[in-house]
């Protein structure tokens, strides 16, 4: 009996020490991945359907044996021990550095959290622009546009949950590391570094706009020229708005701004409510049309390719639209995970919650907006410019004002959860570098740089808003290629079934879709033009 107790726990703490916690370099991801998934482990993860397999323990065979009475207490101790080595076996390779970076220093996150985060992630300003979209794509493809767009990226929403744990000993807590674990690290890298960290750093510059213009719109209609405030200049405007965005860029990490991401939902469901419904009650412009090939010749597109160009680029916009999938996986590393309860469960539930109340907002935004003025919508600010065009006169400044307010704390809250992969990228080089935490002062100081850097690309090329068809083209792989691809390269479904063929046919779309509307964008701008005022923000 002795020998056999022995021979268990010899090899439990040979288990045990095959599990250790290892310190994971981006630079290692994938080897990492590689190592972890090598047979020598003792349970593996049933990917194809999302659970866990465990192979027989040798364990058990020798509880079979030691059935006594006098065994018992040693049998309960073995059970318990089992139990903990299941627990263990499936939880993540610590790597001890995730607890020094913005994103996952905190790991108490919950569904609520998640729905939060991905509420004020998913749903902002760009929404504002989807009724312009329709005044291409008419009626019935505009709102089939939008609903086909809709479920595709909620599909591949769920993807990427799944994928957050779908390598054993591994939690793929930035949409980087899942890159590069899929496509190689520098393949991953090329693919996934510039379009997360410009969907990031990008957003920041353009909520700045947005922010600062609306600051400057909300003084407007509720001073009427009264206070010295209306003198300042559209410069001064973005960095009154950058100065707030940076004050409140203090809060040390993911989980601690669950606040100030639900701040930023309420204020996005507010405003986008409230502008559709003023703009539906009101009475619509006389000279209202819904014709898109009106709307190609008022544009002096005189080809064929230009009116196919216009349509590809609204596509565009109905895809930048739909935002926030490069930063599911980090919202969802904010969460604890355990065999019983995995993150996936917590996570999944918070975005389904979220993604419904998007859909209560963009569709009636998409359909009631451009009822109210078809193809009159202005091309900068949507369907925002056009209430202050047509409605500015009979609508109350009350309900103006309250509309532009909660715009500008919506761009102020929603600044913070874009910035932190911002910010996280920026403290893991100085951890990788120095092996150990970002001290105090300089996490503020690198936050500091990075509000002056984003300051300064919305002074020097303030016309970015008005790219929003090309920046969605450049995005759309994030959203709805790249999940589709990394989940047959990682999971491995078998060739030719149902899910292995739609998740590639999926993935080669998304990626043609990208590359014809970036033509389309660029042919739209090249045709029509924009207003390059470099350095003179208006």
């Amino acid at each position: 009996m002795s020998e056999r107790v022995e021979a268990v726990v010899t090899s439990s703490s040979v288990i045990i020490h095959q599990q250790q916690p290892s310190f994971v370099h981006y630079d290692h991801i994938h080897e990492s991945m590689s190592s972890t998934t090598t047979p020598k482990t003792t349970h593996h993860h049933d990917i194809t359907n999302g659970g866990i397999s465990p192979t027989k323990s040798p364990l058990i065979a020798t509880l079979n044996v030691m059935m006594t009475p006098i065994a018992s207490p040693m049998k309960k101790a073995i059970e318990s021990m089992q139990g903990y080595l299941e627990e263990f076996g499936h939880f993540t390779k610590l790597n001890p550095q995730e607890a020094w970076l913005p994103i996952t220093e905190s790991r108490n996150g919950n569904a609520y959290y998640a729905a939060f985060h991905t509420l004020s992630s998913g749903l902002g300003v760009q929404a504002l622009v989807l009724p312009f979209a329709f005044t291409s794509l008419g009626w019935t493809w505009g709102i089939l546009s939008l609903a086909l767009a809709f479920s595709w990226q909620l599909y591949t929403l769920w993807l990427l949950i799944q994928l957050h744990e779908s390598v054993p000993g591994m939690r793929f807590s930035r949409y980087l590391w899942l890159s590069m674990a899929a496509f190689g690290n520098k393949l991953g890298k090329v693919l996934a570094l510039f379009p997360t960290m410009y969907l990031s750093g990008g957003t920041c510059v353009a909520l700045i706009m947005i922010g600062g213009g609306t600051m400057k719109m909300f003084f407007q209609i509720v001073s009427e020229n009264t206070t010295n405030l209306n003198h300042l200049s559209m410069t001064e405007w973005y960095l009154l708005f950058t100065i707030s965005a940076i004050i409140l860029a203090q809060l040390p990490n993911l989980n601690s701004i669950a606040g100030v991401s639900l701040v930023a939902s309420l204020t996005a469901v507010s405003y986008c409510t409230m502008i559709w419904v003023v703009s539906i009650v009101k009475d619509r412009p006389r000279d209202i049309s819904y014709d898109p090939l009106r709307t190609s010749l008022k544009k002096d597109y005189k080809s064929e390719i230009g009116q196919i160009c216009s349509i590809l680029n609204a596509l565009g916009i109905i895809a930048f639209a739909f935002r926030g999938h490069n930063l599911v996986l980090e919202i969802q590393g904010t969460m604890p995970s355990s065999a019983k309860q995995p993150s996936r469960s917590p996570m999944w539930k918070g975005a389904k919650i979220s993604y419904l109340i998007i859909a209560l907002c963009l569709f009636p935004l998409a359909i009631g907006g451009y009822w109210a003025y078809g193809v009159l919508i202005p091309t900068n600010g949507g369907i925002m410019s056009a209430l202050n065009k047509y409605h500015r006169n009979d609508t109350s400044k009350a309900i103006l004002g309250a509309t532009s307010l909660l715009i500008v704390f919506n761009s102020l809250t929603s600044f913070q959860i874009y910035a932190m992969p911002v910010f996280d990228n920026f403290e893991f080089r100085f951890t990788s570098n120095h092996n150990r935490p970002c001290p105090r002062w300089l996490r503020v100081v690198l936050r500091i740089l990075f509000g002056c850097l984003a300051f300064f690309i919305a002074v020097a090329l303030p016309f970015l808003p008005s790219l929003a068809g090309l920046l969605g083209g450049i995005s759309l792989p994030i959203t709805f290629a790249y999940p589709c691809i990394m989940w047959n390269l990682i999971s491995k479904p078998k060739k030719y079934k149902a899910m292995w063929c739609l998740n590639w046919s999926l993935g080669v779309l998304g990626i043609v879709l990208s590359i014809l509307q970036v033509f389309g964008a660029i042919w739209t701008i090249v045709t029509k033009g924009i207003n390059a005022n470099f350095f003179r923000p208006h």
